[in-house]
This record gives C-alpha cells, structure tokens and sequence, in this order.
C-alpha cells in the first residue's frame, strides 16, 4: 500500500526536546530560533530527514512555521490546520496562531528586545522571507542571524538519512518534448531577463526540465536535486549519483554535467567571482543561495522561477495523457464508490479501511505508480477537518446519516488526478443537502465560466463563493490549484483564489473544489480539475473567450442535491455532465458497476 495511517507524535515528547533545542541555542549564543515546515526546496512534501517542525512539535500539515524563544514559543499555522493543531501538538509549549492573521513577525515584533540574536538556517527560509524577517529584528534591535549547521539537527539524536531514490526518465511519448527543447527555451528566457544563468531550486522544474521523474518524497515523483543553467543552455546538475543508473546517467550525460549536491554552493560562489549576473526567484530560492553569489561579487537578477510558467502549460501529449489517466482513475473510482455504498450502510465500515479499497481499486488498473498525496478519508466530525489526515488514534467508524468526505488521487505516468467526492450515507437532513447544493452550485460557476484572456484566478474564485456567502457561509481555503503532469498535486503559479494573481492559459490544469466545513458536525467538498481550453468565440460576443473543460469524471452525489436551490442551467449542468460520465466510463467498467453508474448519473 501507498498510503500509511502512521499513529500521531505523543504531543509529550516536545517538553524534552524542545529543552533541548533551548539548551543547544543557549550553547550557540542564540536567543531564538525559527523552524519552518521546509527543506532546502521549499517544497511541499519534503523528506523524513527534513521533517525538523514535526519532530520538534507533532505537528504533521503541510505548512507552517516554529518560533522558539528562551521563554515562549509558538507555532504558526494557516486555515486549513487549525483544529489539527490542537491535537497533534502540546498546545501548552508551543501557542498556535493563524499563520495569516497573526503572522510570525507580530509575535516576534512583540517579543523580540535589543540585543537578542535570533537564529535561523538560510537554506531554509526565502530570500524574501529572510528580508521580512531582518526587518522586524531590526526594528526591535535584535540580530537575525544565519547559522551554518541547524541547531535541530545537532539534537536530533535519530534524524533519518537524506533520500537516494531512483531517477527515471520521462519518454517522449508521456513527456512531449525533449529536454534539450526545453533547456534552450529557457536559457532563451534567461537570457531576456537579462542574467547569465539562472539558479533553479525547485525539484519539479528540474524534473519537467531534464524529462527525468524520481522517488525521494512521498507521493511526488521527483528527485531532489538543484540546477544551473546559463543563458547559452549550458547547464549543471547537482544530485546524489546514487540515484543515477547507467542508462540515465548517459542520458543526462548529453544535456549537463552532474555533480554531486555538495558542490552547488561552492559553483555558485564561483558565478559570483566571475562577476556572473544570477536570476534567482526570491520567494523560492533560499537566502544562501543569494548570500554565496553576492558575497563573491555576482550580481542578482530577481524574478519568478523561468520553468513554472512552461511547466505549468501542458503541451498536446500532455492534455492527452491527461484525459487517458482520468478516464482511467474515473473507472476505478466508480468501482469504489459502488463498493462504499454496498458497505458503509452497515455502520461497520472505517475511514482507513475506504482509504484502502479505493486504493486497492486504483492499484488494480496496472499502472498505478503511487498515489498523489495521502487520502483525505474523513467521516462525521472528522470530515469538517478540511485537511484531515486519518490516522490509526484518529480513525472512526462512518456514521449512517452524515455525508462522508474523501479527497484522494492517483500518480500515473501520463497524469495527476486530483478528486474529491462527499458521499451520503443513509438519511441525509435538509440542511445537508442545502449546504451541498451551495457548494455544487459555486462548482459549477467555475466549470462554466468563460472569461477573457487575462483573467487571474483571483477575479474568479467568487463565483465558487458567491451562493455560500448570500447565505452568510464561507471555506478557508482556495478554490483551485495547479496540478503537474506526473508531477506535484499542487503545482504552481496557476491557483484560483483570492491570492491569485497568474493570468490562466490555455493548457493549465487547475482543481475546483469549493467546500463548507461545519466544525464538529461534517465535510462538504466537490472536487474536479479543469483544463483551460482555447479562447473561443461566443455566438453575438465581441471578445473570444477562454473556459474549463472538466478532466474529472465521477458522479456527483444526487441524494445530497436539493434540486429546487439549482437553477435551470445548473440543474442543466448537473445532468449533462453524467450523461457525460456514464458514456465514456460505463464501458469500462464490470456489469455490476455499469448498472451502478447508470442510476448514479440519472437526470436531477
């Protein structure tokens, strides 16, 4: 199995080692000390050896931050975790805080006093983090002050080795163009931002530029690694050899030099001495990575990473690779959802052991390579945990009369799915289908929306809230984000939501799942991804415009759909979009999981 139901960190073993962590800062001269949810990518899944916040606190999301003082510490965490917290982490060492609402810097700013030295490791925070950060100690006149080795690691008596898992190569007929292709279109973009070269950090730019895929983290295919390369496509990779076979190294062998990762600092203060003009994105690259440039004489180029946007616009064999492991992630879900409704009446049925069949189906299709993240199984209460990780303390029977949330997806070598369904289970109330027609109702704004070229995510992430917020109800979270080809579940800088400011383009992928969370009762999320199609004329329009094609193809619960809260083109929607589902997946599917699918899609 893919999945692991790991039991929590005791939230009692953060005493110890947060004393120790206080004890080593003491022994360095250091008054503080910061620890980001981060390795040295600034990824979203990083590896065991990276995982400092969760061994210092419990804490096991996918984003956050530590701040530890000699008297006080806290932990930061955004919209999505703030129920997790309280049970994963000794809330009487470290005081949670809304990582937006009441962000690191106030707290620091409220504690900080002239003279303290707060530390902190340079590869682990952004340039523009690190920048945010000097200025609130210099406004309290305190020192920021960059350590060469992580005081957590020093205390970490049992720290995990870094990962060496195997490199592969993505074949043309998944990949849809070659690497060497792609390193002269973005060396042609280096050399426009006006640098010599360009430093990459982010392991999922180097897969989808070197048409490699790897197995250091969970659930994302990438190896970590960094990159260089220059405005003439001369190009420098830095990774564990290791992980290279034969066969691969000689591939690579034709598009850059290998070296192995403890040699990326000392080749970047070698740019610098060489008066070389550096393109670094300051919200990616970590500060020593800048550091060793500058202090040697480079000069730095500030912008966005030049392979997110290319990544990010999925080419023809791309799309069609896309549709083909949605077309078949959409038959083995539709075996899993008939499979949960023979079972979960019975009362007797966990959320671990849904998590398991669904993966079990998935497995079946021969061509699973992982999953894409772990799933969101979450029944009653749990469910309303919008990132709920079940676990083995966690884990609960599915209550009858309560809709039941999963959130999963598969990793093939032709595409990331990404789904969310809510499920009834027997007798659903009135308000529970109406807070599900809301949420299907904003679903469907985005699905048939059409807009301008232009357009960000941001200016249409209100048409996924729009119905919830006339009935005074919102989610704490975004609407969409980007999804890889083989790659990332969480793909940027493509998102729909407020914070969205890339204009979407024809080929990006993006998820649409607007949800309600009522805390303590249940879960409520509907979730498709979206291809961005072509701009297209409308019939008596001025403007083409651009618009969604769903990926996504499983039925929407229609015993959770009050139908008279849709209006004619919704319920219009709805209907046509299972007629779609029960066409081009019924034929792959076993003769009891037809007729399943056949009364699933029926009309509204």
């Amino acid at each position: 199995m893919f999945q692991t139901f790991d039991t929590l960190t005791d939230p009692s073993v953060g005493r110890p080692r947060l004393a120790a962590l206080k004890a080593e800062l003491a022994r360095r001269g250091l008054d503080g000390f910061l620890i980001p949810r981060a390795d040295a990518h600034q990824g979203e899944y990083v590896p065991p050896c990276d995982c400092r916040l969760q061994w210092l606190t419990g804490f096991a999301g996918s984003a956050g931050v530590a701040a530890v003082l000699g008297d006080a510490a806290a932990i930061f965490i955004d919209g999505r975790y703030t129920l997790q917290v309280r049970d994963e982490v000794d809330c009487a060492l470290f005081e949670p805080h809304h990582l937006i609402e009441a962000p690191p810097a106030d707290w620091l700013a409220a504690r900080l006093k002239p003279g303290m030295k707060l530390g902190f490791d340079p590869m682990l925070h952004t340039l523009n983090g690190t920048r945010r950060l000097r200025q609130v100690c210099t406004a309290a006149g305190a020192e920021l002050v960059a350590v060469s080795d992580n005081p957590v690691d020093a205390v970490w008596a049992d720290r995990p080795a870094a990962p060496i898992g195997a490199v592969s190569l993505q074949p043309m007929d998944k990949a849809g163009e070659e690497a060497r292709d792609k390193i002269t279109r973005i060396a042609a973009a280096v050399a426009k931002a006006g640098a010599d070269a360009v430093v990459i950090t982010q392991p999922d730019s180097i897969a989808w530029l070197f048409n490699i895929r790897g197995s250091d983290v969970m659930h994302t295919p990438i190896p970590l690694s960094f990159a260089v390369l220059s405005a003439k496509g001369e190009a420098q990779l830095f990774i564990d050899g290791r992980k290279l076979s034969n066969t691969v190294r000689d591939t690579l062998a034709t598009l850059t030099d290998i070296a192995e990762p403890s040699g990326f600092l000392a080749a970047l203060t070698a740019l610098g001495a060489a008066g070389q003009s550096v393109l670094v994105d300051p919200d990616l690259a970590g500060e020593a990575i800048a550091t060793c440039i500058t202090s040697a004489g480079g000069k730095l180029v500030e912008g966005p990473d030049p392979v997110l946007l290319p990544k990010a616009i999925k080419n023809p064999v791309e799309i069609s690779g896309a549709r083909a492991a949605h077309l078949r992630d959409a038959a083995a879900f539709a075996r899993f959802l008939c499979w949960l409704d023979e079972h979960a009446p019975s009362g007797t049925l966990d959320e671990i052991s849904a998590a398991e069949a669904l993966e079990r189906f998935r497995v079946d299709t021969g061509v699973l390579k992982d999953i894409s993240f772990d799933s969101i199984s979450g029944a009653g209460a749990n469910g309303a945990i919008c990132h709920y990780r079940v676990n083995r303390q966690s884990n609960i029977k599915i209550p009858v009369g309560r809709p039941y949330l999963i959130d999963s997806g598969g990793q093939y070598e032709d595409g990331t799915t990404d789904i969310t369904r809510t499920i009834a289970v027997g007798e659903m109330t009135a308000e529970m289908k109406r807070h599900f027609t809301l949420v299907l109702k904003g679903h469907i704004g985005i699905a048939t929306a059409r807009f301008p070229v232009g357009t960000t995510g941001a200016q249409l992430d209100t048409l996924a809230r729009i119905a919830l917020w006339k009935a005074g109800l919102d989610y704490d979270h975004g609407t969409g984000h980007g999804v890889g080809s083989f790659l990332s579940v969480h793909e940027g800088p493509q998102r729909i939501a407020k914070t969205g400011t890339q204009p979407l383009r024809p080929g990006m992928i993006l998820s649409n799942e607007p949800g309600y969370y009522p805390a303590g009762e249940y879960g409520i999320r509907i979730e498709n991804l979206e291809l961005v199609t072509e701009a297209r004329d409308i019939a008596h329009g001025e403007r083409p415009m651009l618009g969604f094609e769903t990926l996504t193809l499983a039925p929407i619960d229609r015993r959770l759909v009050e139908p008279a809260l849709l209006t004619a083109e919704e319920r219009d929607w709805l209907n046509r979009y299972h007629a779609r589902v029960n066409e081009e997946v019924g034929p792959y599917l076993d003769a009891r999981t037809r007729i399943w699918l056949e009364a699933a899609t029926k009309p509204v």
